[in-house]
């Protein structure tokens, strides 16, 4: 019998951050509250404080909701690449990004009345300066995941996932290699990053105001290079099964009823 457990990883809540502003230094911030900081941790950082930082901000007037409205749906279009589906208020979009979530990820949660909060407009290189930010002022290599909160279309409930990621490999691949039976994996890879990113999500909560988390013990860890980012992690469309929007099914259904009829 051993005294304690064995190591492994240890996730922690980052405080003392406070309110952030356009224009702020976030590495700054992250590296005054965080003086500890070591090489090979993981910062797993609430897109909002990245995008507030950035100034990417809407002014949507608290008092007159049917104008705040209409500026959110003129937001959403500018951010989108394209409509998935559609129920009632609810818009599911595309992003530029190519992230599929509600609301093409605008929010008014966590943010002063009156404003619209839009997702960062780079979100991997977001995480590849602030990762540089931390090294420079801290003297650190660490890796820096940013993420944002997605419903998942076949479970209830909110996750948060990897949108910027830098320091790290967001996808292990285990295809070709045997399990402990012997039996080789053929489709198996980890999102480690959303798997960080809903980890750090754990400590942090929607509610309690500390959007920054650290993740130690990651193995393998931190890599030298920034990596491939996030957009790995975006399925490519030609293997997606699911790729169409409602709307663009039912079109797409039509025609092909419609070449039925005629050949």
């Amino acid at each position: 019998m051993t005294a304690s457990p064995p190591p492994g990883l240890s996730v922690w809540p980052l405080a003392g951050i406070g309110e952030v502003r356009p224009g702020d230094d976030l590495a700054a911030t992250i590296a005054d509250a965080a003086p500890w900081l070591a090489d090979g941790d993981v910062l797993v950082v609430t897109s909002k404080v990245v995008s507030k930082a950035e100034g990417r901000l809407i002014e949507a007037p608290a008092d007159n909701p049917e104008v705040a409205e209409k500026l959110r749906q003129e937001a959403i279009d500018a951010e989108s690449a394209r409509e998935v589906a559609r129920r009632g208020a609810t818009r599911i979009v595309q992003t530029r990004h190519g992230l599929v979530l509600a609301s093409a990820g605008i929010d008014a949660s966590n943010v002063e009345p009156g404003w619209l909060v839009l997702l960062p407009e780079d979100p991997d290189d977001s995480a590849r300066r602030l990762r540089a930010g931390l090294r420079e002022r801290l003297g650190v290599d660490v890796a820096v995941v940013v993420t944002d909160t997605m419903g998942r279309p076949w479970r209830l409930g909110l996750v948060d996932v990897a949108i910027g990621v830098a320091g790290l490999e967001p996808l292990r691949d285990h295809r070709g290699e045997r399990d402990a039976y012997g039996n080789e994996l053929k489709l198996t890879q980890h999102a480690i990053a959303d798997e960080l990113a809903a980890a750090g999500e754990l400590v942090k909560g929607k509610l309690s105001g500390v959007p920054v988390a650290v993740v130690r013990g990651l193995e393998p860890g931190v890599s030298e290079e920034d990596g491939p980012g996030a957009a790995a992690l975006v399925r490519p469309p030609e293997e997606d099964l699911f790729s169409l929007g409602a709307a663009e099914a039912r079109a797409e259904g039509r025609r092909d009823a419609l070449k039925r009829t005629q050949s």
